[in-house]
């Protein structure tokens, strides 16, 4: 399984990292906004999920969500915005633009194995 983590928090990527490599998964790569994570995403090839955070400079999580599911090459990849964004307006527009889960930062090892379906 590869996993693209995006955040702009160097500290919030390495616990998630850590958190998933205790999964067992060890393919794991990063991006620090949205607009480097296209990058990252069209170079990296195939994604199985990516964690995504909603509030980056740059480039959004949701605009980069957006873009990624504009591109038919993106299709199978499973997005999980992984965000400090609770209200329940958030987690609607999200799904509606094409995440295929959501999880609300901080987040136990439990919840994230769970999101990610293992």
């Amino acid at each position: 399984m590869r996993i693209m983590l995006v955040d702009d928090s160097v500290t919030m990527r390495r616990i998630q990292k850590t958190q998933i490599t205790g999964l067992g998964i060890s393919d794991v790569f990063e991006a620090g906004d949205g607009e480097e994570a296209l990058s990252v995403l069209q170079n990296s090839m195939p994604v199985d999920i990516i964690l995504l955070d909603w509030n980056m400079p740059v480039m959004d999580g949701l605009a980069c969500l957006k873009r990624i599911r504009s591109d038919n090459t993106y299709k199978s990849v499973k997005v999980i915005m992984c965000t400090s964004e609770s209200e329940k307006s958030k987690v609607v527009e999200a799904l509606k633009a094409g995440a295929n889960n959501y999880i609300v930062k901080p987040f136990t090892p439990e919840a994230l194995k769970e999101k990610l379906g293992l």
